[in-house]
């Protein structure tokens, strides 16, 4: 059976596979135009969702299923090339760490507002402030799921509150109370940190809106590692601008990268990552089990057998 892996750089994940399936016939591309040439004879793709294009779909007429590194296969869904038998999975589960990471990144930098330390260094600037704490703040996730549990973890061991928001879930290992989407203003409000996770979906969109971002604590921070269209990007701007928010870390916009005339670009108060918040030193590692075990599933006739299974 033909494979093709699209991944950036260096086929890590494309090597890989290739050692725990050597049966499969195996081609990679670094990108969705580098693969045109060789989609049509593949029945399998291996892919970071979304790079994944109408065009490369269309040029794999024998498709019949996509295994999708990431998370998040919503873009998938709007693919107008893509037939509804194609089977879909995910790499749901693997990255809590490096969300997590990220997460901390945010909220460590700007609650100690790290963006003026560097810019004193640059300047040779001398000058020193009390420094905020994690301990005892509270951050609310949006969105309770293998990340949202990692990440809860890990806000414990810093002394935080955390406080989850679902509809889905009673309980979660790592939490303090779950709140249901209809009392996200009020969860919004008890926000040192408000960490969105959720996958985008009509319901969604624009979730993080005026209402939300009015309810935060004066000085709270938002930080989006989700998909960019969750927070109504323009409303944010006007709150970070008018002081009511004290910071935003985003790894996600609602167009990629920003354009140039942005405000978030050169805000002082945000802190910017092009959509890195999956990517690790280890990913290879990670996500191999999942694609080595659904690839054998698949190939096998054991469609039954297989894990993260989206349709």
């Amino acid at each position: 059976m033909s494979v093709l892996i699209l991944e950036d750089g260096v086929h890590i994940v494309a090597d890989d596979v290739r050692k725990a399936c050597p049966a499969l016939s195996i081609v990679a591309a670094s990108n969705a135009v580098a693969a045109l040439p060789l989609a049509s004879k593949a029945e399998i793709l291996v892919a970071l969702a979304h790079d994944v294009t109408d065009d490369l779909i269309a040029a794999m007429p024998h498709l019949r299923y996509i295994c999708s590194l990431t998370a998040g296969v919503d873009h998938l869904h709007g693919l107008k090339a893509l037939k509804a038998d194609v089977r879909i999975t995910s790499g749901r589960g693997i990255h809590g760490p490096q969300m997590s990471e990220l997460a901390f990144l945010y909220m460590i930098a700007l609650s100690r507002n790290f963006p003026a330390m560097q810019a004193n260094q640059r300047n040779h600037v001398w000058q020193r402030w009390p420094q905020t704490l994690l301990l005892g703040k509270t951050a609310v996730l949006i969105g309770i799921g293998p990340i949202a549990e990692d990440m809860a973890a890990r806000c414990k061991a810093f002394g935080m509150q955390v406080i989850g928001i679902s509809d889905a879930r009673a309980s979660a290992p790592g939490f303090d109370r779950l709140m249901p989407r209809a009392q996200l203003q009020e969860a919004a409000g008890l926000a040192d940190f408000l960490i969105v996770l959720v996958p985008l979906s009509k319901r969604t969109r624009h979730m993080i809106d005026d209402s939300v971002l009015l309810a935060m604590k004066n000085g709270g921070i938002l930080i989006n590692l989700a998909r960019g269209p969750v927070v109504d990007e323009a409303v944010l701007v006007k709150r970070l601008q008018d002081g009511s928010l004290g910071g935003a870390g985003l790894d996600v916009f609602e167009e990629e990268p920003p354009p140039d005339q942005s405000p978030l670009w050169d805000m002082p108060n945000v802190i910017i990552t092009p959509r890195i918040g999956g990517m690790s030193d280890v990913f290879a590692k990670q996500i191999l089990p999942i694609v080595a075990h659904n690839l054998a599933c698949f190939t096998e006739g054991r469609a039954a057998d297989m894990i993260n299974v989206v349709r």
